[in-house]
């Protein structure tokens, strides 16, 4: 299975991010938290945005578009085949980098993608 990004982790159980990593995994996807809170999610720590992760398929967004610009330079050097803008994190500006540097995007939901089967 593909390798998954999820950017705005979050240990808490109503937090849609937690939904989507835990849907993830049983779904056989191996995911990467990245966040500001700590903790671990479905069995993986939230890590700090730093090196970026080579050999990612998707990255999910759980982080409103007034904070993404500080992803921004992250998510390019990661090289992900798209990105998957989650109800709330739709942001015009990244979509056109992304569509620049060859990246797809996604207006979606994670879980809504993977219960249909068309993650």
């Amino acid at each position: 299975m593909s390798n998954t990004l999820i950017i705005g982790a979050s240990p808490n159980p109503m937090r849609y991010a937690y939904k989507a990593a835990h849907m993830l995994r049983a779904k056989g996807h191996h995911i990467i938290n990245i966040g500001i809170k700590k903790g671990a999610v479905a069995g993986m720590a939230i890590e700090k945005p730093g090196v970026p992760h080579q050999n990612v398929d998707t990255i999910t967004l759980y982080v409103g578009e007034e904070i993404q610009h500080l992803y921004y330079d992250y998510i390019l050097q990661t090289k992900p085949r798209r990105v998957i803008f989650n109800p709330g994190t739709e942001n015009p500006e990244l979509e056109e980098l992304l569509d620049r540097n060859g990246i797809a995007s996604v207006e979606a939901c994670t879980l809504v993608l993977l219960s249909t089967g068309q993650y």
